[in-house]
């Protein structure tokens, strides 16, 4: 069986909140309407079409429309192998979805980082905590109105003092140069 026809079986069985499969460049996306009913449908994806590995669980922030957020769910079936995208919309009001982690075990930290990262809460998570930033810290760094040079922060020793540069810093790839090692942000930090 196809991507493809896998993803018209998921539509066939929840028709009335999954739109017509697209497919762009030989992968299948199916938008879900009602993000309420996304364990519902992961759980039908894996139990009864064999996408039992998650791949990956990712997130958009489309600041400035609504809803603000859309969650990615990258799905695989390893005795198939295809590949299904489903994508579902939260508003920034209340931004909260359930967990999967039900499902899938490994959704665990992909939602840990998602909601570290653009402050997106997981229903249900057994263990919804900071994973990258450290507790107690006020923002999401990866929202759209977070600014690129960061905030200052009054906990010296934890992180900076002030904004971090980020243009010219030594974490940014250059553009051009004569090759990819060139580019390379490790080049240009001075050695001591």
């Amino acid at each position: 069986m196809t991507a493809l026809e896998l993803a018209q079986k998921l539509k066939g069985k929840f028709g009335d909140v999954l739109a017509e499969p697209v497919e762009f460049r030989g992968e299948i996306t199916l938008k879900l309407a009602d993000a309420g009913r996304i364990v519902e449908v992961c759980s039908f994806a894996k139990s009864e079409l064999g996408f039992d590995f998650l791949v990956d669980i990712t997130s958009l922030d489309n600041y400035g429309d609504d809803p603000r957020w859309t969650i990615v769910y990258h799905l695989y079936g390893i005795g198939h192998r295809c590949h299904v995208r489903l994508k579902t919309d939260v508003s920034e009001e209340g931004s909260e979805i359930s967990t999967v982690t039900g499902v899938w075990r490994t959704a665990d930290w992909h939602e840990r980082e998602i909601y570290d990262m653009m402050g997106i809460r997981f229903r249900g998570h057994p263990d919804l905590r900071r994973i990258l930033m450290w507790e107690g810290y006020p923002y999401f760094p990866l929202r759209k109105d977070f600014p690129l040079a960061g905030k200052p922060t009054d906990l010296p020793e934890v992180a900076f003092t002030r904004p971090a540069p980020l243009e010219g810093g030594p974490f940014v790839t250059v553009a051009g140069g004569k090759d990819t090692i060139a580019r390379e942000p490790r080049v240009r930090i001075p050695e001591n």
